[in-house]
């Protein structure tokens, strides 16, 4: 689904354009224009959560270290390319009314897996004693990016040029010149997939990474 969204200003002014390569004799228009849009996706970003808990600090590492090799062992196959592990905390947990006190470790697992694989992942590591699902967040293929941006960048212009060309048709104008192109880039913003509340694993399902361009427009209404 194409997702798109115009943001316009405008402002008029019957001097000339200051600083700019091109003067204008006639009316300045100023545009703000902003195109936004979805990227396909052929892969996610995973991050699992992995604890343990235990009578003691060293009891309650050495459980993570059994359950770390245990989803090392699940998840890698899975994956595609390397495992991000960081290095286990710990702390207190109970005392007094809560109960006796604990102590509990954790650290987390992330990665990335195809979409192929990815059910596969969530039913394995689901399964394992310790994991959370923390959340998925799709990636954006390599060659979906660049067009996503070429077709927000055509249609951005595109809108400009159109209410431009309302502008002076209002005005009683016949002349639109572009005399400023300003542009800026949101980047691909990924869109976390939270699967604590999700029922089904249909990757298709997950929210796509997002894209926005954005252009200041300078026109010359004569």
């Amino acid at each position: 689904m194409d997702l798109s969204r115009f943001a316009l200003v405008a402002l008029l002014a019957p001097l000339p354009l200051q600083a700019q390569p091109q003067g204008c004799g006639g009316t300045l228009l100023q545009l703000q224009v902003q195109q936004q849009g979805v990227a396909a996706f052929d892969r996610f970003r995973f991050e699992l959560g992995l604890e343990a808990e235990a009578a003691s600090k060293a009891e309650a590492l050495e459980q993570l270290n059994r359950r770390l090799a245990t989803v090392r062992q699940v998840v890698a196959p899975l994956a595609s390319g390397a495992l991000t592990i960081p290095a286990p905390s710990s702390h207190r947990t109970g005392g007094g009314s809560s109960g006796p006190v604990r102590e509990r470790a954790n650290t987390s697992v992330s990665g990335q897996v195809s979409k192929a694989n990815y059910d596969a992942l969530i039913q394995a590591a689901g399964r394992l004693p310790g994991v959370n699902l923390q959340g998925f967040t799709a990636q954006a293929a390599d060659a979906s990016e660049a067009k996503l941006q070429n077709r927000l960048l055509r249609e951005a212009l595109a809108e400009g040029k159109r209410q431009a060309q309302t502008t002076a048709d209002a005005l009683g104008l016949r002349r639109v010149q572009l005399l400023r192109i300003d542009q800026r880039s949101g980047g691909i913003r990924p869109v976390p997939y939270g699967m604590a509340a999700a029922r089904s694993f249909n990757p298709d399902e997950a929210p796509a990474p997002q894209r926005s361009v954005s252009l200041a427009l300078d026109y010359c209404l004569s």
